[in-house]
Order: structure tokens, then C-alpha cells, then sequence
């Protein structure tokens, strides 16, 4: 192994990875360690290089299939000796090019290290592979009475949602991968390999590794176990569905069920675009207003006393056609909109790229942050329907445009840099769970001050003075 820490001074310019085609020396080496599972076909590169919202391909010089933390530890050792960028892929589900290759490199695919390694119900935890997704994680702890409830909408790897400090519709409750990652299994820059902590509920000792590797995107270090907290699955659950007239009182519900103490689970709103975009692609006749989306967990007279609550203080604020249900089919058939949404926007122009962004502010700026941006978007030529996580202050918009128009590209960019700029004006946040990637780094500028930014940078060179672990993501090294 080489020593990163001296040999990240021959480099003329350290913050670019030296090799922007793997050498040959490096491609036998791959060859002979992991036989048929390292791969060079141009299929399996440009599946590599791709993701569903970009319209660029960045293609890796080569995918390894990784089935252990010891071969992702080799592969990463054999690129550092040679220099050569390496990215860790998962399930394909990523939204801001966290996955793409900066400069070709190894792409380490880990989505076949899926094994559940250990489950300890009495602890509630659970230990697994990176590449096990949440909906594998849950089948596996059913019969425990268990479950993990963090649902970022996709079939996303616990790999991947720790890299990208993942949330989803049951933030409100749960919290993000940030409150529920234990304990990582981490492959540094060198090829070694650490655990970041044990399984003890808290601890103080030493510095709080897990946390920063939570979120990094792969560009410190590349997760290949994760220990989760499991949740006690609720003995009943309970959906609610209301209209409102505008986004503001919809918005207004949320936050005063929140301050009456009613322990939401879920919180979702839709604008009237997004039901339209419903209606249409599943025949349906939902109302095209402004929608919320309500959960709740807990006793079966616990839920339908919550649901009640929400009823009268969603009466106060003007919400009408108020419908909940505590039965799965009933359940299912009001949470069908919501969980159909993305696929229905799609299809409002079938063939068209669909680009999806997202920001989160204070609770108490949400209905502003969300209506002006509904106004912003409205006056645009592009379809541009929004959605809010809105228990905890997050809204996303989906852009689509044609990607073979300049004017349109340009116009979704400038929709998303003013989405982006007005959650800044109001203390917010430039991403809440999407990640920085490779598309939102230059807006870490608006978000952190030039020193904030420096010690970021600092972290990056001294964890990864090669910067081969997924360069050009989240912070620029090149200042």
C-alpha cells in the first residue's frame, strides 16, 4: 500500500485525479482479483454513468461488483496506487449525479452486498449491507414486530440513504438516515477499514465519526455496513386527506397539529398541478387544489382521536372533503395520489426530461417559500408541479422541460437557482435530503460562510489527499 499522506505532493494538481482513463496495470490487476465481476462492456459502463434525471452520461472505465467490505477495501487500495478516481454505485434511485464518475474511473457497484447481518430485536437494531434496501431491511424484520420507517419514495439502498443523509415522508416522526445510523462500516481513501462506533444507543467517545459520514456522498469514505434503529411497528394506523384553498391553510394545519402535540407520522401536501397530473394518469377525479396527506401511528383509539383532531383544526383553516380511514384498503386507496405522483408528472409530457429539486425552511416560512414559488412557477412556460414533505418545513419541485431545448434547460435551471435563493432569504437550506452531488456545489456558497466552506475543504484533503473517492461532489478542493 502506498502512504496517500507523502505521495499526495507529486501530484502537480492534487484536486484533479491524475488518471482520467484507467491504466492497464490497474485493469489486470481488477482482472485477476475479481474475475467476471469486474466488467468493461460499454452496456454496463453507460448504466454505470447514467441516472434517471440526467441528461449527460459520465461513463466509469470499468464496474467492479463488490461482495465483501475487504474486496471494496481492495478495489479502493488498487486505484489509489494507480491513481484513479473510484465511485461507489447502489440502486440506481440517485437524483443529483452523487454516482456519476468525475473523470471515468472504478465505479464499485455495490448493490449484490445485500445480506442482513444481524437483527437484535430486544436492542432494536439491525446490522446489514450496504447495498440491502429499506424494503428488503423491513421483510426480513416483520416477524420481530419491528420496522424501519425512514421511506425516501424509491427502492433506495441503506448504503445509499446513509451516503446521502436520506428523509422521506416519515421524517416527521422518524427523523432522517442522520437520527437513525448507529454505527458505520467505512473503507477510507487508504483501503482501510473502520467501524465509526458500536451499538450502544449513546456514547461520547472521541469524536462523532458516524455523523460525518452520514451525508458525505462517498467523497470521504465508502459505507459498506450500516446499523439502523428499529421501531416498534404501530398497533394501528390511520390516513387522512383534505382540500384546502390555498397552500397557506393547508400549511397552517400542519404546524398547528404539530404545536397541539398530535404526533403526525406522515404530512404531505400536493399542489393542484400535481393532482391534475394524478387525475390524468390514473382516470381518477380528485380535487385540483392544494392537498394535504396525513398519517398517524399508534393505539387504535389513539389514531382515530388524532384524526379527529386534525379534522376540527383542518376545518378551522378552511379544509373541506376531510376523508380518513384506518383500514389497509381504505388506507391505500387515499394515499394512492401521493405515492402514483411522480410517475403522473412524468407522463404530463410524455418523453420529456422531469428534473426534480428540492429545498427546506423554517416551519413557520413554508406556506411564504411554497406560494411564491408556485407563483414563480406558474408564470413560467415549463410544467412544474410541487410537492411538500411540510411537517418539518420541505418542499420539492419537479422540472420538466425538453432536454433538447437550450431555452427550456435554461429556464428549468433558473426556476431551481430561485427556488434554491428564496429558501437561502428565508434561513433555509439548499437540499433536505437530496443531497449536493454533482449539480448543487456551487450553491454551498449561498448556504455557508468562506470559512465553513474552508474547513470542509480541509476535511476532504486530509481524509482523501488523492481525491480519488467520488471527486468533483459536494465541496470543490480546487480553491
Amino acid at each position: 500500500m502506498i502512504d496517500l499522506a507523502n505521495s499526495a505532493t507529486d501530484f502537480a494538481n492534487p484536486a484533479v485525479p491524475a488518471s482520467t482513463g484507467a491504466p492497464m496495470a490497474l485493469i489486470d490487476a481488477l482482472r485477476h482479483t475479481f474475475g467476471l465481476r469486474f466488467k468493461l462492456g460499454r452496456l454496463m459502463r453507460e448504466q454505470h454513468g447514467r441516472e434517471p434525471s440526467a441528461i449527460d452520461m459520465t461513463m466509469p472505465d470499468g464496474v467492479v461488483f463488490a461482495h465483501t467490505t475487504e474486496e471494496v477495501a481492495e478495489v479502493v487500495r488498487l486505484c489509489a496506487l494507480h491513481r484513479v478516481a473510484v465511485t461507489a454505485f447502489g440502486v440506481f434511485s440517485s437524483l443529483k449525479r452523487h454516482v456519476l464518475g468525475h473523470a471515468g474511473g472504478i465505479s464499485i457497484d455495490l448493490s449484490e452486498m445485500d445480506e442482513v447481518l444481524t437483527i437484535n430485536a430486544q436492542d432494536l437494531t439491525a446490522t446489514v449491507q450496504a447495498g440491502v434496501t429499506r424494503s428488503q431491511l423491513n421483510a426480513d424484520v416483520k416477524d420481530t414486530g419491528l420496522f424501519f420507517p425512514i421511506d425516501p419514495g424509491s427502492k433506495a439502498s441503506l448504503g445509499g440513504m446513509a451516503a446521502t443523509r436520506a428523509g422521506g415522508t416519515s421524517a416527521v416522526r422518524y427523523g432522517t438516515m442522520r437520527e437513525n445510523v448507529l454505527a458505520l462500516t467505512v473503507v477510507t481513501a487508504e483501503g482501510k477499514i473502520i467501524r465509526t462506533a458500536r451499538r450502544a444507543k449513546k456514547s461520547s467517545a472521541g469524536y462523532d465519526l458516524t455523523r460525518i459520514f452520514v451525508g458525505s456522498e462517498g467523497t470521504l469514505g465508502i459505507i459498506t455496513e450500516v446499523t439502523v434503529r428499529l421501531y416498534p411497528r404501530p398497533e394501528a394506523i390511520a390516513t387522512a386527506v383534505c382540500t384546502f384553498a390555498d397552500a397557506r391553510n393547508a400549511v397552517d394545519t400542519v404546524i398547528q397539529t404539530i404545536q397541539t402535540g398530535v404526533p403526525l407520522a406522515r404530512a404531505e401536501f400536493m399542489d393542484a398541478l400535481a393532482l391534475r397530473a394524478v387525475n390524468l394518469h390514473t382516470e381518477t377525479s380528485y380535487q385540483e387544489r392544494p392537498t394535504l396527506f396525513l398519517e398517524f401511528h399508534g393505539t387504535a383509539a389513539g389514531v382515530v382521536e388524532q384524526a379527529e383532531i386534525v379534522r376540527d383544526i383542518a376545518r378551522e383553516h378552511g379544509g373541506d372533503d376531510y376523508d380518513w380511514a384506518d383500514q389497509p384498503e381504505d388506507r391505500s386507496r387515499l394515499w394512492s395520489a401521493r405515492h402514483t405522483a411522480f410517475n403522473a408528472c412524468e407522463l404530463l409530457r410524455p418523453g420529456w426530461r422531469t428534473f426534480t429539486t428540492d429545498a427546506c425552511v423554517p416551519l413557520s416560512r413554508l406556506a411564504q417559500c411554497i406560494e411564491e414559488t408556485i407563483e414563480d412557477t406558474r408564470r413560467s412556460s415549463l410544467l412544474c408541479p410541487l410537492f411538500g414533505h411540510v411537517g418539518d418545513g420541505h418542499l420539492l419541485c419537479i422540472l420538466i422541460a425538453d432536454p433538447d431545448n437550450p431555452l427550456e434547460m435554461a429556464e428549468a435551471e433558473r426556476l431551481n437557482q430561485r427556488m434554491i435563493s428564496r429558501a437561502m432569504r428565508m434561513e433555509g437550506t439548499c437540499t433536505a435530503e437530496h443531497g449536493i452531488g454533482g449539480h448543487k456545489v456551487v450553491l454551498l456558497t449561498e448556504e455557508f460562510d468562506a470559512n465553513a466552506l474552508q474547513l470542509m475543504r480541509q476535511l476532504k484533503r486530509a481524509w482523501d489527499p488523492l481525491n480519488i473517492l467520488n471527486p468533483g461532489k459536494v465541496i470543490g478542493v480546487q480553491d
